[in-house]
């Protein structure tokens, strides 16, 4: 199957950083040429895009996010980033990486979890 697997979540205090890190899992593809994001799914909520980042490395984050994180990619590496600092409660989900457009099957994501 043609997934993407999230990993690097943990448990962090207030004002910490994590790094997420996503690549292929199952049947590897190559990255290269797909606009990618980091989504957030927080319990009884909907689950949003974070952030973005075309083929081109244009990012694109939502306003909660904004200057606290930073998607980023590696095509040698065949790896999408989320470095987040200033890690806040209302941060505390499970986080995904998927595609921009003709989203792939959701992997099972990571949970980050920031206490106060």
């Amino acid at each position: 199957q043609v997934q993407l697997a999230e990993s690097g979540g943990g448990v962090v205090q207030a004002g910490g950083s994590l790094r997420l890190s996503c690549a292929p899992s199952g049947r590897i593809f190559s990255i290269n040429g797909l606009g990618l994001g980091w989504y957030r799914q927080a319990p009884g909520k909907q689950r949003e895009v974070v952030a973005s980042i075309t083929s081109g490395s244009t990012t694109n984050y939502a306003d909660s996010v904004k200057g606290r994180f930073t998607i980023s990619r590696d095509n040698a590496k065949n790896t999408v980033y989320l470095q987040m600092n200033s890690l806040k409660p209302e941060d505390t989900a499970v986080y995904y990486c998927n595609t921009v457009q003709d989203l792939l099957p959701w992997g099972q994501g990571t949970q980050v979890t920031v206490s106060s």
